[in-house]
């Protein structure tokens, strides 16, 4: 589908969805972030649904000006795939011993490493630049300094909530790898510092929204998130990285004789901030639940747990400034899923994927999300499939 344009109060709204179908509370949202005065263009994904300040499938493009709130408290948190050599009849019947190896090298939910991992033991692991990443650190906001320890530890995490690690199939049977994480701790410390800095500034104090508090370009606050953002999503890509690589080394020990091997990497942020042109303007670009998708650009499109992935190829839609969606998205919260689903309904919807199937992940059970099938005809005209993937191995933190 091509997309609805739906009047805003400073610019319009465009939706690649039906208006009619999105939640009231998020459709609010929509309409306070379109009369922030610095904002040049609004779209809104197909799998959009109400986030804190900032919509959750929103793609929010601001001349001289950034939102904290529109990037989400997971900076550069994003999906890592990679497809491998070997195919599913290599596969055991038994899979639960693959998944308890994955997590194993893999800490969840609240889980670290109790040493840092070292990146020149990861095999094939592109090592240039980590030294200096870290030294970087020294910059970001004093309040988090101390948190070096832990960020270092936390580097290689997987972490909870809708975060995953997934072994999975593709129509041709061959094997993939995908991942689902981002900054971690750190990133949630770095991001609600600087919300509380630009919800203290004049200059927002007559917003619609406090969640919707900016910086504004050349003044030491915007210069100081800036620095932290990149420094956070940069993070994040290394995170994601760390955890493929020791991803790949469980398959490698798993299936010894089979020698597996690769392909190049695929990576993508969902919750970031890029410096981006449109119509010879310079605009800083946030996507929160949302991906780059400029022509040739490769991306990822998670399902739930139980219904599987899209690979996919950006169509470079500058309607939409270059974006497509995250995901499938979520059409009820995590309260209402509980309340609704059972330990047995996740059991029934997750049938032949080797999963926790216990009341901790309930939330995260198929029922709660979109049908990913549906989000991605709604946007045929941002992206191309490459493959459909079915996960066979879901790890929840």
């Amino acid at each position: 589908m091509s997309y609805t344009e739906v009047p805003g109060i400073r610019v319009p709204i465009r939706m690649w969805t039906n208006p009619s179908t999105v939640e009231g509370a998020a459709m609010q949202q929509l309409r306070n972030i379109s009369s922030l005065p610095w904002l040049h263009g609004l779209a809104v994904m197909p799998d959009v649904h109400l986030g804190k300040g900032a919509t959750v499938g929103s793609v929010i493009a601001m001349k001289g000006a950034v939102c904290p709130a529109a990037v989400g408290v997971d900076i550069g948190c994003g999906m890592s795939a990679v497809k491998t050599s070997l195919t599913a009849k290599d596969l055991p019947d038994d899979l639960s011993r693959l998944r308890s190896k994955i997590e194993q090298a893999i800490p969840v939910g609240r889980g670290l490493h109790s040493d840092p991992v070292d990146p020149g033991k990861l095999h094939g692991f592109a090592t240039a630049g980590w030294d200096d990443f870290w030294q970087r650190f020294d910059g970001v906001a004093s309040e988090v300094k101390w948190r070096r320890e832990r960020a270092m530890q936390q580097m290689g995490t997987l972490g909870a909530g809708n975060h995953f690690a997934e072994v999975c199939v593709d129509m041709s049977d061959s094997v993939w790898l995908m991942l689902h994480s981002g900054s971690r701790n750190i990133g949630k410390e770095l991001a609600e510092h600087h919300m509380g800095v630009a919800r203290g500034l004049p200059h927002n104090q007559g917003l619609v929204d406090r969640d919707l508090a900016v910086f504004i370009a050349d003044t030491p606050q915007m210069a100081a998130y800036r620095s932290d953002l990149f420094w956070a999503q940069e993070y994040a890509k290394k995170n994601r990285a760390v955890m493929m690589a020791l991803f790949k080394d469980v398959l490698r020990r798993e299936f010894p004789k089979a020698k597996v091997s690769f392909e190049n990497e695929i990576s993508c942020h969902h919750n970031y901030v890029a410096e981006e042109q449109y119509d010879g303007v310079d605009l800083l670009v946030t996507r929160k639940g949302a991906i780059r998708a400029g022509s040739g650009d490769y991306g990822i499109i998670p399902g739930s747990m139980g219904t599987g992935s899209y690979i996919v190829r950006g169509l470079g839609n500058a309607a939409a400034f270059n974006s497509a969606s995250h995901g499938a998205g979520r059409k009820m919260s995590r309260t209402a899923a509980k309340k609704k689903f059972t330990a047995q309904d996740l059991a029934e919807q997750t049938r032949g994927v080797e999963c926790r199937k216990d009341s901790g992940v309930v939330d995260e059970i198929p029922g709660a999300y979109k049908s990913i099938e549906k989000v991605i005809e709604q946007q045929r005209d941002l992206v191309e499939v490459v493959a459909q993937l079915k996960q066979v191995v879901c790890v929840k933190g």
